[in-house]
């Protein structure tokens, strides 16, 4: 007998035949003689269209009321699934955020979990009853309603795992696993039968979309096991474990991209202390991040070019910021281009091989790829490329560390 939690996300629970696929799944579990909690998001496109409702009803509107509206999509696959688990003669009932509870900061839209008091669900666990938890969504230190940001469902089900003590996180998804590159791109990647939480981390921070990035932050903490799989086939999947359980590891384990980038470059801005912090600190305040950055002298010493990168949602904001300060910092002019994509090249292998990060930038150069930016960490290398080399920079490099399936 084991404890799980299961998660399945918007397109396993888009409508009522799905619904009853997913329940079936829970019930091959508790035959099992497992104790059950399950995690489930709203049903596919539900949380879009509230948000478009809450953007029409007032442009400028509540934070705290944004929540309250979408955070109701939960709600209804919480109740629907229930229904159909008790209609099959399993015991069962649903579980909102704040029943819980699930305790949150109070920043509404993008709240963090701070403790989930899992108390009485856990003595209806041990009882026999499965719990089906909305995700998503928790409880503010206000006694208000707060969502977790996009993909918050993830954070909730490995969060909920690590204050039930769980065995296992099961997380179902669209895909049979986690891939060494985008199935879509890279016809011959390979399905991962094990990742480290390091690597996941890094894959789902440059850009893979198959767990959010908070989920396995959270994983990786309290080491819960995470088992990434699909609601749509029997095939197993991929777990994400610690370093230590895999036996040999591969010098990279994928290739990932993102498309969701700009690139800014302040030019000839005077070359001098503090104008960094004057460029990087409004952005800071406004919340934006930056991630690769470039700076390159003038011959003469006197100015730079400053160039960096920012997720495209922000780029207006960015921009609006650095004209502010322009006069400041002296500089003679501000571009952005938005149509660039950061690939990146991932494995706990880089630590203990040298020329990964040669053979990368050969790999590209060899296809007439020019490289705009270059950001590293222990066991990942990214570079800015233009966006029409997408696939080919992907696939090329897929080629080169050996990742193609036979």
């Amino acid at each position: 007998m084991a404890r799980i939690v299961m998660k399945f996300g918007g397109t396993s629970v888009q409508d009522i035949e799905r619904i009853r696929n997913v329940a079936n799944r829970v019930a091959e579990r508790v035959a099992a003689g497992d104790e059950v909690a399950v995690v489930v998001s709203a049903m596919a496109g539900t949380t879009n269209e509230l948000i478009d409702w809450t953007r029409e009803a007032a442009q400028f509107h509540d934070a705290r009321e944004y929540d309250t509206v979408v955070s109701a999509g939960e709600q209804i696959t919480v109740g629907l699934l229930a229904m159909v688990l008790q209609d099959m003669g399993i015991s069962a009932r649903s579980w909102l955020g704040w029943q819980i509870p699930v305790a949150t900061s109070g920043v509404h839209g993008s709240a963090r979990i701070e403790e989930i008091r899992a108390d009485t669900l856990l003595q209806r666990l041990q009882q026999g009853q499965v719990a089906v938890v909305a995700g998503f969504q928790g409880l503010g230190p206000d006694n208000r309603i707060t969502t977790l940001g996009r993909g918050g469902s993830d954070t909730t089900a490995v969060a909920l795992a690590a204050a039930l003590s769980a065995h296992r996180c099961d997380i179902y998804t669209d895909v049979e696993g986690v891939y060494t590159a985008d199935p879509r791109i890279v016809t011959r990647a390979r399905k991962l039968d094990k990742i480290t939480y390091e690597e996941m981390l890094e894959m789902a921070s440059q850009g893979a979309k198959v767990l959010q990035t908070r989920s396995v932050e959270v994983a990786m903490n309290h080491r819960v096991p995470v088992q990434v799989l699909s609601s749509f086939s029997d095939a197993p999947g991929t777990m994400v474990v610690d370093e230590d359980e895999i036996v040999e590891h591969a010098v990279v384990s994928g290739i990932t991209y993102s498309s969701a980038e700009a690139k800014i470059t302040i030019q000839r801005v005077a070359d001098r202390p503090g104008v960094a912090a004057a460029v990087f600190g409004p952005l800071a305040e406004d919340n934006i991040n930056v991630d690769m950055i470039v700076q390159s002298a003038s011959p003469d010493g006197t100015s730079t070019d400053m160039t960096f990168t920012v997720p495209r949602g922000d780029l207006d904001r960015a921009l609006k910021q650095l004209e502010a300060v322009r006069k400041e910092i002296g500089a003679e002019g501000i571009i952005a281009r938005d149509e660039v994509v950061k690939v990146s090249v991932i494995g706990v292998g880089m630590r203990s091989h040298a020329g990964v990060a040669n053979r990368m930038f050969q790999t590209l150069a060899e296809r007439g790829i020019n490289i705009q930016a270059i950001s590293t960490s222990e066991i990942k290398i990214s570079v800015l490329i233009d966006a029409a080399y997408t696939e080919l920079a992907v696939r090329a490099l897929h080629t080169a560390y050996g990742l193609d399936a036979n």
